[in-house]
């Protein structure tokens, strides 16, 4: 979860704050507190029908092979992996290069198919953890408009929402970083068996050993 996709939150505070130097001294805030909570409302409709949409389209668009399966860490490019072809697995266990359906047998589809869920699974945890992260940072606003403009003009509320999603966020993607040794064994069985997918078998033993050291150095720099 990107802390920058919940600043526009803090963009509206500050906008409150600016309209509110203009309001009364006897100015029913009531009106205010209403319209921040049907924004934050809306927000979290938005999230939630987003994030079920990316989960409806794991499930029946091509998984697209990337050139590394990293998190926390740089990814790794080069001319090379620049001038590979575009590669995919179909729901159905087909292997896609350029578009066009690999020739296999019944024991690489299913290895296929294995790799395709094992993707899946991960994508999707990824997404229950971009989720809770939101909600989680939307709650940390849900307060009464004088409070909300304090905090977003003195920085507190977004320290408090960056610490909110760093508690959220980093344990389940270290937690992430633990199926990676699955990832790495099922590459390395399709590049045995299936000569055409080596190339994206780019999963290393490095990769493995040092992804939970990453997440910690990537998330105490925020």
């Amino acid at each position: 979860m990107n802390i920058k996709h919940i600043l526009p939150i803090a963009a509206l505070s500050l906008t409150l704050g600016t309209t509110a130097q203009a309001l009364p001294a006897n100015a029913d805030d009531t009106g205010i507190n209403t319209e921040i909570r049907r924004e934050l409302v809306d927000a979290r409709k938005e999230v939630r029908t987003e994030l079920a949409k990316a989960r409806q389209e794991l499930e029946t668009g091509n998984l697209t092979l990337q050139d590394s399966f990293q998190f926390g860490a740089k990814p790794k490019s080069n001319r090379h992996d620049m001038e590979k072809p575009t590669a995919a697995i179909t729901p159905q266990g087909d292997l896609l290069i350029d578009g066009k359906a690999q020739e296999i047998d019944n024991g690489q589809r299913r290895q296929l198919l294995m790799y395709r869920g094992l993707m899946v699974e991960i994508a999707k945890i990824g997404i229950d953890i971009g989720q809770d992260s939101a909600e989680a940072a939307l709650a940390a606003v849900d307060r009464s408009w004088i409070s909300l403009m304090f905090g977003a003009l003195t920085g507190s509320l977004e320290r408090r929402i960056e610490q909110t999603v760093q508690q959220q966020v980093e344990p389940r993607v270290r937690g992430l970083c633990r199926i990676l040794p699955r990832v790495m064994e099922s590459q390395q069985r399709l590049a045995a068996t299936l000569p055409q997918f080596r190339p994206y078998a780019t999963l290393e033993q490095r990769d493995v050993a040092n992804c939970e050291t990453n997440v910690r150095r990537d998330f105490a720099s925020l």
